[in-house]
């Protein structure tokens, strides 16, 4: 069976953040925090670091940008994904 093509595409915008899993050393965050703190920041508890990736797609499903953004944009192992549609 066919999956359904509409004859018309299917402008998709999404964002992709990967961050380190919560149990896992974040070198560039903790020296993040540091410099903050010599800086002058008092009170910084925590420093993570990640990334944040923009995606604008003709067509395609949630279920292929979540498989891209766990197999491709991530690293399942020491990192989470969260995927958020913007339309």
């Amino acid at each position: 069976m066919e999956a359904f093509s509409p004859d018309f595409p299917i402008l998709m915008k999404a964002v992709v953040t990967v961050m380190p899993k919560p149990a896992i050393l974040d070198p560039a965050g903790v020296a993040a925090g540091r410099a903050m703190e010599h800086l002058g920041l008092k009170g910084v508890l925590s420093v993570r670091i990640g990334k944040s990736i923009e995606i604008e797609v003709d067509g395609a499903s949630e279920a292929q940008l979540h498989e891209i953004a766990h197999d491709l944009l991530s690293n399942p192992v020491v990192e989470d994904y969260k995927l958020t549609i913007l339309s």
